[in-house]
C-alpha cells in the first residue's frame, strides 16, 4: 500500500506543475495577443506621420516598447525632421522605465551574454508583469520568455500589417486613426493610475504640456511636462499612499 502511494504522488505532482505550466503559458499568450493588437494602429499611424513601411517596421523591431513608439510618431507626425530630437529625447525619456524592470528581472532571466542581450530586447511592461506575478522562479522566467518574444512577433507583423495598410488608406483623419496614438497611450497609462501622486502628477503634466502646445515647438511640451513628473515624482513632494507601499505576501514579488 505504501508504495502504490509514494508513485500516485509524484504522479499527482507532475500533473499539478503542467496544470501550472499550461496556465503561465495561457496567461502569456493572452496578454501578447491582445498587445500585439495596438501595433496596427502604429504601423498605420506612423507612415501617416511620414516614415515609409520599412522605417515604420525597423523603428519597432528596434525600439520595441509601445510608449515610445507612439510618443516618437506623435512628435514626428507633428513637427517633421525639425522635431526629430524632441521625438528621440521622448522616446528615451518613456524607454527609461524599460532599465528598472531590467534591473528587477535579472536574477530571474540567469546569466549568459546572449540570454541577457536578447532579455534586453524583450524586457517591456507585459514581460515583467506576467513574470513577477508567478510564484516560482522557473514559472517567472517561463512567462517572461512567454510573454516578451510572443509580443515582440506579435506587434512587428500587426506594425507590418498597419503599415501596408496605412500605406493604402492614405489619411488616417478620414478613418478616425489620428485618435489612435491617443487612446492607445492612455491605455498604457490608465493601469499606472492608482495612487493620489500618480494621478496627481498625470494631470498636472497633461494640462502643463496642452497649455505649452500654441506656443512651442512640436515635442518641447512633452519634455518639459515630462520633466515636472520625475521632479515631483523624485522628491515625492506630494507624499506616497499607504497602497502604493511594496507588499510581498508569499510567493510574490515586490
Amino acid at each position: 500500500m505504501r508504495s502504490v502511494n509514494r508513485t500516485v504522488a509524484p504522479v499527482a505532482g507532475d500533473e499539478r506543475s503542467r496544470a501550472v505550466r499550461r496556465e503561465v503559458w495561457r496567461e502569456g499568450l493572452g496578454v501578447a495577443i491582445a498587445t500585439s493588437a495596438y501595433g496596427i494602429s502604429f504601423g498605420a499611424l506612423a507612415v501617416a506621420s511620414g516614415l515609409d513601411v520599412w522605417q515604420t517596421c525597423v523603428l519597432s523591431l528596434v525600439m520595441f516598447t509601445g510608449g515610445s513608439q507612439f510618443a516618437f510618431i506623435g512628435v514626428f507626425g507633428a513637427g517633421g525632421m525639425a522635431a526629430l530630437p524632441s521625438a528621440i529625447a521622448s522616446a528615451v525619456l518613456l524607454g527609461v522605465r524599460n532599465v528598472a524592470y531590467g534591473m528587477r528581472m535579472s536574477s530571474i532571466i540567469g546569466d549568459g551574454f546572449w540570454r541577457r542581450a536578447a532579455a534586453a530586447q524583450v524586457t517591456i511592461d507585459e514581460s515583467t508583469a506576467v513574470a513577477i506575478s508567478q510564484s516560482t522562479t522557473p514559472l517567472r522566467r517561463l512567462g517572461f520568455w512567454i510573454t516578451g518574444i510572443g509580443v515582440f512577433v506579435g506587434w512587428n507583423l500587426t506594425t507590418l500589417a498597419g503599415a501596408l495598410l496605412g500605406d493604402v488608406l492614405g489619411d488616417p483623419k478620414a478613418w478616425g486613426l489620428d485618435a489612435a496614438a491617443a487612446a492607445a497611450f492612455l491605455a498604457l497609462l490608465w493601469p499606472r493610475l492608482k495612487q493620489r501622486q500618480a494621478v496627481a502628477v498625470g494631470v498636472a503634466a497633461a494640462v502643463l504640456a496642452a497649455a505649452l502646445t500654441p506656443f512651442s515647438m512640436p515635442g518641447l511640451p512633452v519634455l518639459v511636462a515630462a520633466l515636472v513628473a520625475i521632479i515631483v515624482g523624485w522628491f515625492n513632494w506630494l507624499g506616497r499612499d499607504e497602497a502604493s507601499v511594496p507588499q510581498t505576501p508569499s510567493g510574490a514579488i515586490s
